[in-house]
């Protein structure tokens, strides 16, 4: 299946998420350390455990590729959509840290302003994480994988962050010590809104929840199927980075079963092209005022 395939692909994302978490973490605390910028440090101790939010985004993507099995007929997607879900509590854990040791500082600043390199290395390490976010996002949509547009998005946020943190270093060279602690607030304040918005979406997905607005496409899809008179029933839901669609259609009562099954047929190939949904389930039930008037057959073309 192409969704394999795509998972596969992902892997490629988190590892690079991982290699350039460990390095951008590294060399901000030990640049932190030696310019003693509390902003820096900040942005360090967020990607030491953005680290381990992309491990749980690459062991999510591996389960994800484990064909069904006796409990698990449908495959294990999810663990993917799972697995975004655990990066968003890692990522709340660590806004928390840094907002409890930002808000204190911010009140009783440093009284010297820390070295400007920890202002270039801020800004150095914010062009990489953009560069990761912009190869992670485009492949992310490519595969419809929920758990690397997580790990894009945290990408994002860290890029912003670290321009966050150079703008506190560089301020605080002109005598505005409180910059540095700002932005470090700042910084907590990105990561808990990171954190929340891939939390939103991981448990709207977790418990089934779907977008009316891409239902009504789907169902406007359907609609136009030659056979198809009628939508009963449409429902959606998100398994990892796949859909699964079932509808209820009315046809002509006077159909054959052999035509009936064309039609499902003709439903599944429209839904793989526009919309690149592979599991549809379709339930096919007479059309009520055909039954009511007696009516002709419709041609199936």
């Amino acid at each position: 299946m192409d969704v394999y395939a795509d998972l596969k692909q992902g892997e490629r994302g988190a590892w690079l998420s991982i290699i350039a978490y460990v390095f951008c973490s590294l060399l901000k605390i030990g640049v932190a350390l030696y310019t003693g910028s509390e902003a820096l440090m900040a942005d360090g101790l967020n990607n030491s455990t953005d680290v381990v939010a992309s491990i749980a985004v690459l062991i999510g993507l591996r389960i994800s590729r484990k064909p069904p099995d006796q409990d698990h007929p449908y495959g294990h997607f999810r663990a993917e959509t799972i697995a975004a879900l655990i990066a968003s509590f890692i990522m709340l854990f660590v806004a928390i840290e840094v907002l409890t040791s930002a808000i204190p500082s911010l009140f009783n600043p440093s009284p010297t302003a820390p070295g400007m390199l920890a202002g270039y290395t801020a800004l150095f390490t914010s062009l990489i994480m953009f560069g990761v976010y912009r190869y992670n996002y485009q492949l992310a949509k490519r595969t419809n994988s929920q758990g690397l547009l997580a790990a894009a998005a945290d990408n994002r946020a860290d890029a912003l962050v670290s321009i966050g943190t150079f703008v506190g270093v560089a301020g605080a060279q002109f005598q505005l010590l409180w910059l540095d602690p700002l932005a470090a607030l700042i910084v907590g304040l990105i990561i808990l809104k990171t954190a929340w918005g891939i939390f939103r979406d991981t448990t709207h997905r977790l418990t089934d929840g779907f977008d009316q607005s891409k239902l009504t496409i789907l169902r406007e899809t359907i609609a136009r199927i030659p056979g198809v008179t009628e939508i009963g029933d449409i429902k959606a839901r998100y398994h990892g980075n796949s859909v699964l669609v079932d509808v209820v259609i009315h046809v002509n009562p006077g159909l054959s079963v052999a035509e009936s099954h064309h039609i499902s047929d003709l439903i599944e190939d429209q839904m793989s092209k526009e919309h690149n949904i592979h599991s549809v389930h379709v339930h096919i039930e007479p059309e009520r005022e055909q039954i009511k008037k007696g009516g002709k057959k419709n041609e199936v073309r």
